[in-house]
Formats: structure tokens, C-alpha cells, sequence
């Protein structure tokens, strides 16, 4: 009985062991970390922590290459336990024959337990391990699943282990594209690894791979045509290097990887395309000392990312901090934000694409915003402002609509990267001042893309999110606060910009892509940037240098803006361009001149504006004036009578904005002059034809010296709306002269708080307050 109990307990323990003995987990090395493209086509790879490729595991064996490696190694895998012992029988008589070991009779089962096991001596005590170890491994895997571990883990000669990497660095393909004379070649190579190495062993492998070819023949595997065909493919030469493709991306998801085997949204053509033209443009601009650039690429419908350039190509990725990933660090904004005010102010009611915004100085609180050209035209549409990039009516505008109105608007886009108070930032939000990054700039671009094209407006739309990571699901931020008339003319105001070299001249082709596209340099010359959409894709590319090192000429229309049109030239051409969503828009009649809506006073026409928007300015600038019967002056009922006056409609702007707009506007008519003999309306003198363009008010003077220590002089300016006008100056109720048709007086000015008045013949004037400080 105690026997039996021993025997019992024996057989329990042995069981035990027995169940327990596989290792878990059964691979516990290192892996490479690889990326994919949506298609599952390899864009790069990382390096195991020991200096391997070895690829994740695969849970799936191509056809031809399970064909290969079990006629090869094991011809009856699918029906042994773990242990052929026919396999066994045959390899201990060739070794009883041979006198030596010529076969070890290992199944594939047992070559999994050999490579997990880290192919430990090969003695008889070790073979007996794998002969028990294999059959437990058979209790625990299916058939399919122990040959991908075999797959997965075998080695392939040199640092090579597992059969998707080998089939890469020998082939430069996937495993499921390989031939059946490349698959051959690589089901030889686990049985001897040395052979695969370049200028080495060369006859002897491609004499295993024939005889292989020829078994897979006789078995009927191979047709006659087959065969022959798969025994005078060449071997590889030597290895090949890994596809490296978005390796800033791939650098960026391995810091928050979840897994060794990366799905993303790229498309692997598109990718590879776009990397040769980013190439082509870095090497140009690294001539000119600009060392990186960045690009996306994003799909407007699904908000997945199709191409993804970090930073730049060309060079050591140890000089000019190439190995940065530019794509997620914040840079100076430039002008990239105000196709967002235009938007977002006709969506509030407060302006028309065609309204017009002065442009003229400027100054708030100390603050003087200039235009690229340091020109000023008086009053521009704003559609035009936005075309142009004008700073002094962008400024303007975000004055009137409010700047933290707009900053919590912007967040709510998803632009994370303001990082102070609104307060801080000011009226500089517009012109750079704000920083930005091109991941959030191209989901902001893309989501009003997106929203331009559609043909319902959903009040609970809310913003989607850009996806790279294929695995992540698609996510949304804040309530959309754009309806999709005002994407569509925002995107129709862009299309206006004026294109860089070649592809100004787009309009006179009717295979033209039609883009919608703004361009932004940062203060310094340090961001160059240019973000375009059509209705498929948006583009985003910024170039500058990463140590933020400015660069004269760097700008985003002649630096980004070419790089962007190129990479839209390698995209597929969208088949509709953008839409007017006329259904979601009404009609209104409004002033030609100005833009405002029609008083009867204006010649008007017709526009079509979002149905939601609640404009309700009439024109300021159109008025009756009442004019002699030669309408050569002005009259009022004093001195003329009511019969014999012209009462004529007027298009007037205020004395600064007209001295500026006539000079580009040359149909611009001063009102005529008020006749001698009639007398002035003293009430209206404070509003007269008279304005001061410097100093602005509250200016704040500071009057250098010379090189002969000697006090400069400031030039004071006035316009008035006749030219041929006398204008009396005053300062602090002290005469100084007078000035006729250039009214520009240079004055020495002691420091302190002044008062400059300026008076006209007629009696109308305008006063200024400033202060000019002291040296100290």
C-alpha cells in the first residue's frame, strides 16, 4: 500500500512538473520596435536592446514559407506530438553510420524548445529536455502557433532573428511577397546561418535552396514552369538597410508605445514620395543656412495623417537638431491666425468678407503694428486684408472682436499650446506673438476644411482630432464654433492669395488644384510657415532653424510655401473643389464701396452671407451732400436756395484713411469744398475734414541725439481732404505756422505732456494730445 501511495504521489509530482516545466513567458528577449503603414507595409524599424532585428512575433505563417521550412525541417509537423520518432530513428542511424553527428532529428516543436531555451549545450541530456519540453509545448500551442514562434524566433544569419525580418534585410519585402526561390533561401538558413554572409559560402547555399526547390517539386508543391524559373533567381547580394521612413514619428510614438508593433495612418507611397521632394528642398535650403523643416499631411474626412516629415532629411541627425521632432514643438505663430479672426468675426455678426477695415497708423497702448510692404492703403476689404496678410487691419479687427474672446475661441479649436493669460499675449496674438505647433495648426486647418465642404449644419458638431496612431481611436474636442457658409468663405477668401513663382499663374489652367492656403513669418525671420487645403487634403510645412537662429529671405511665402505646392502636386487631385452651401446661406443687398449693408445712399449689389449671421451695420461712409447747380461746392440752405441744389450721394471716408486710400483708389473723390459765402455749421468742426497721422494719440516720444550731440527734430503729420488746403498749427495754444498741400511740420519739443492743434481756413480742427520723454 505505502508503494502505491509512493508511486501515486510520484506520478502526481512528476504530472505537476511535467505541466509546469514550459517556460512563461516562453521568449522573453528583447524586440525591435516597428512601424507600419495603414496597409501594413513597413515604414521603419528600431533596433532591439541587444543589437538585433528581431521582429514582434508574427500569428501567421505565409503559405509558401510554411511549405518551405516544413518540407525542409519537418515533414510530418502536422501529426507528431512534439517528437517524430522516425525523424529520431533516421538521424541516430546516420550518426551510427557517419561515425559522427550528421542529424539531430529535431522537430520544429523541439527547435522552439532549443532557440527559447538559448540553445544550450547539445548532449544527450539536453536532446531528452526537448523531447519532453516539446510535447508539453504541443499541450499548450496549436500547430499554427508553435510554427509562427519558430518563424519569429529563428535565426537568419548575422543579427537577423525571425523570418519578417530577414525577410526585409534580404529582400526588402514582406514575407508574404516573397518568392518561392526567396523563401527557399531563407527556410535553409535557420540549419546554417553562416551562409547568407555576402562573399561567402555562395555555392554551397544556393545548392541547399536548389535541393530544396527540388524536394518541393517532387512533392508536387511546385509545378515543372515553377521550379525552373525558382532555380535561376539570384541570391541576395548583401543585406539590406531597413526601411527608415518617419523616423522622427517613430521616435515620438515609442515614447508612449503600448506595443513593440506600431499601425499607423501613413500611407507608405505617400510617405516615401514626400521624404524625396522634402529631401530635394532641404539641400536647397541648407545653402541658405535653413537646417530644418517640417510637413504634414493629413486626410480633411477622416482627420488621419498620410504623411509625417519631423524635421529635415538631409544631414547628421547629431547637427542642427535634426533628430528634433519639429512637428510637436511650439514656434512663433506669425499670421497663421487670422484666417481664424476673419472666421470667426462673420460668424459672429461683426463684419462681411467685403467690409472694409482701415488700414492706417496704428498705435494701442505703445504698440505699432506695420504691414510687410510698411505701406498703408487707407481702408481694404477684409477678405482682401486676409489675402494680403495685412498686420494693421488684423490688429484692428482683433480690437474690435476682443482678444480674449478670440483666445479662448482658439483653444477651444485645439490649439494647446497657449500657455499665458490672453492678457499676456494682446494684440500681438495675430502677428505671431502666440506660439503654435504644426500638429495643432494642421487639425485647425483641416477641421475648417472639413467643415467648408459640408452641406448640413450641425449645431452640436464638435472639432475632430488628428490620428496617426492606427490603434487610437478617433477622437473629438469642443463644439465647432464655425458653421460651414463661413468655412466655405474663409476658404474662398484664401484661395485669393497670391501663389509663389510658377503657381501664381494656376488660374489660366483648367486642371488647376484649387487651394485655399495661408502663409505666416514669425518676428525675426525665424517660422516660415505655409498651411494649404483643397477638399481631400490639408498640408502644413514650416521651415526655420531649431535653435530659433533667423535667416534673411526666410519667409513663408518664398521658403514654405513652395515646399507645401509641391507636395500638393505628388497628392491625388480631389474630384470636386469647394462648394457654396448656398441652402445654408441668404442674400443681402450691400454697398459696393464699402461693404456695409445698403442705406439706399450707395450703389449695392448682392452677396450671399451665412444664414445665421446677424450683420446689421449700415455704410458710415455714404451720405447726401447738397452741392451747387455745377456741383463744383458744397451749399447749405444759407447761402443757396433748396431749388437750385444738386443733392448727390457721396462715398466719404475720414480724412486719414482717405489721404492713403486715394492713392491707390484713383476713381477716390474729395467732397467738394464748402462755397466761400456760406457759413459753417460750428457744431459739426469737431468732425471735419481734417485728421492728425502723427502723433497718434498717447504716443509716447522719445527724441534721440545726434552724432553732433545735438537734439533731433520730429516731423509732425496732418492730411485734410482738400490738398489744396491751408492748415494753421498750434502746440499748447502757441502758434507755429502754417503748411500748404504737404502738411508735414519738423518740431523741437521740450519733455513732457503737449497738445497739437491743427486748424483749417474754414475754421474746422482737430487737437492730439502726446508726451514726449525725458533723456532719462
Amino acid at each position: 500500500m505505502f508503494k502505491r501511495h509512493i508511486m501515486v504521489i510520484t506520478v502526481v509530482m512528476a504530472s505537476i512538473f511535467y505541466w509546469q516545466s514550459l517556460p512563461d513567458p516562453l521568449f522573453n528577449k528583447p524586440v525591435s520596435t516597428v512601424m507600419l503603414d495603414r496597409n501594413n507595409q513597413l515604414l521603419a524599424a528600431h533596433i532591439a536592446k541587444d543589437e538585433q532585428w528581431r521582429f514582434p512575433t508574427i500569428t501567421h505563417v505565409p503559405k509558401k514559407f510554411k511549405s518551405a521550412i516544413l518540407t525542409f525541417e519537418d515533414k510530418r509537423f502536422s501529426y507528431h506530438p512534439g517528437v517524430d520518432p522516425i525523424a529520431m530513428a533516421r538521424a541516430l542511424y546516420l550518426n551510427i553510420s557517419n561515425g559522427r553527428k550528421v542529424s539531430g532529428g529535431s522537430t520544429i516543436s523541439m527547435q522552439v524548445i532549443r532557440l527559447a531555451r538559448d540553445n544550450p549545450p547539445r548532449t544527450v541530456w539536453e536532446k531528452v529536455k526537448e523531447i519532453i519540453l516539446a510535447t508539453r509545448l504541443e499541450f499548450a500551442y496549436s500547430k499554427e502557433e508553435i510554427l509562427a514562434l519558430y518563424a519569429s524566433n529563428a535565426p537568419f544569419g548575422g543579427n537577423v532573428v525571425g523570418l519578417e525580418a530577414a525577410s526585409w534585410r534580404y529582400f526588402g519585402r514582406t514575407p508574404e511577397q516573397l518568392s518561392w526561390a526567396e523563401n527557399a533561401t531563407l527556410a535553409v538558413l535557420p540549419n546554417s546561418p553562416a551562409l547568407i554572409h555576402p562573399g561567402r559560402n555562395r555555392l554551397r547555399l544556393k545548392e541547399k535552396r536548389d535541393a530544396l526547390l527540388a524536394s518541393l517539386h517532387d512533392n508536387k508543391t511546385l509545378t515543372a514552369i515553377e521550379y525552373k524559373l525558382a532555380v535561376l533567381e539570384p541570391l541576395p547580394i548583401k543585406p539590406r538597410r531597413i526601411p527608415h521612413l518617419a523616423p522622427h514619428l517613430l521616435a515620438t510614438l515609442m515614447r508612449n508605445r503600448d506595443s513593440s508593433r506600431i499601425k499607423t495612418t501613413l500611407l507608405r507611397t505617400e510617405q516615401t514620395r514626400i521624404e524625396r521632394l522634402m529631401l530635394h528642398h532641404a539641400k536647397y535650403l541648407s545653402l541658405r543656412d535653413i537646417h530644418n523643416l517640417a510637413a504634414l499631411v493629413v486626410d480633411n474626412e477622416t482627420f488621419e495623417v498620410v504623411a509625417y516629415i519631423g524635421n529635415s532629411p538631409f544631414g547628421s541627425r547629431t547637427e542642427h537638431g535634426h533628430a528634433i521632432d519639429i512637428v510637436h514643438r511650439p514656434r512663433s505663430s506669425g499670421s497663421i491666425l487670422k484666417p481664424l479672426l476673419f472666421a470667426r468675426m462673420i460668424q459672429s455678426g461683426e463684419l462681411l468678407p467685403d467690409t472694409l477695415v482701415a488700414d492706417l497708423p496704428t498705435q494701442y497702448a505703445g504698440y505699432m503694428p506695420e504691414n510687410y510692404d510698411r505701406e498703408y492703403r487707407g481702408a481694404v476689404p477684409a477678405k482682401y486684408a486676409l489675402a494680403r496678410s495685412l498686420n494693421v487691419p488684423a490688429v484692428r479687427m482683433l480690437r474690435e472682436h476682443g482678444v480674449s474672446r478670440f483666445y479662448n475661441f482658439l483653444q477651444k479649436t485645439g490649439m494647446r499650446t497657449l500657455s499665458r493669460p490672453a492678457d499676456n499675449y494682446g494684440l500681438t496674438l495675430i502677428l505671431g506673438g502666440a506660439e503654435a505647433n504644426l500638429w495643432d495648426m494642421a487639425s485647425i486647418y483641416a477641421n475648417l476644411a472639413n467643415t467648408a465642404k459640408q452641406d448640413r449644419y450641425k449645431l452640436e458638431t464638435r472639432y475632430k482630432k488628428l490620428r496617426v496612431n492606427a490603434s487610437q481611436p478617433v477622437s473629438e474636442g469642443h463644439i465647432s464654433q464655425i458653421s460651414p457658409a463661413t468655412a466655405w468663405l474663409t476658404m474662398k477668401a484664401l484661395m485669393e492669395v497670391s501663389r509663389p513663382g510658377t503657381e501664381n499663374h494656376w488660374r489660366e489652367f483648367t486642371s488647376s488644384r484649387k487651394v485655399a492656403w495661408k502663409t505666416g513669418t514669425s518676428f525675426g525671420l525665424r517660422d516660415a510657415w505655409a498651411i494649404g487645403s483643397d477638399t481631400r487634403y490639408t498640408v502644413a510645412v514650416w521651415v526655420g532653424n531649431a535653435s530659433g537662429e533667423g535667416v534673411a529671405g526666410l519667409t513663408g511665402v518664398s521658403s514654405a510655401a513652395p515646399i507645401m505646392f509641391d507636395i500638393f502636386n505628388k497628392l491625388d487631385k480631389p474630384e470636386q473643389d469647394f462648394r457654396a452651401p448656398l441652402h445654408l446661406m441668404k442674400r443681402i443687398q450691400i454697398c459696393k464701396d464699402n461693404g456695409y449693408l445698403s442705406n439706399a445712399n450707395c450703389a449695392s449689389k448682392e452677396v450671399w452671407i451665412p444664414r445665421e449671421s446677424h450683420f446689421q451695420k449700415t455704410s458710415p461712409h455714404h451720405r447726401y451732400v447738397h452741392l451747387d447747380n455745377n456741383k463744383q461746392w458744397q451749399v447749405n440752405s444759407r447761402c443757396e436756395s433748396v431749388s437750385k441744389m444738386k443733392h448727390v450721394s457721396w462715398f466719404e471716408l475720414p480724412p486719414g484713411q482717405a489721404y492713403y486710400y486715394k492713392q491707390t483708389h484713383s476713381q477716390y473723390r474729395p467732397l467738394p469744398k464748402l462755397r466761400p459765402d456760406c457759413r459753417i455749421n460750428i457744431a459739426s468742426k469737431q468732425h471735419g475734414p481734417i485728421d492728425i497721422l502723427y502723433p497718434l494719440p498717447g504716443t509716447r516720444i522719445y527724441i534721440p541725439t545726434d552724432l553732433a550731440r545735438q537734439k533731433s527734430r520730429t516731423i509732425f503729420e496732418a492730411v485734410h481732404r482738400q490738398t489744396s488746403a491751408t492748415l494753421f498749427w498750434h502746440l499748447d495754444e502757441k502758434y507755429l505756422g502754417t503748411t500748404e498741400n504737404f502738411h508735414n511740420l519738423a518740431l523741437n519739443i521740450a519733455p513732457g505732456k503737449h497738445t497739437l492743434t491743427v486748424v483749417d481756413d474754414n475754421g474746422y480742427r482737430v487737437s492730439r494730445k502726446f508726451e514726449v520723454l525725458g533723456r532719462e
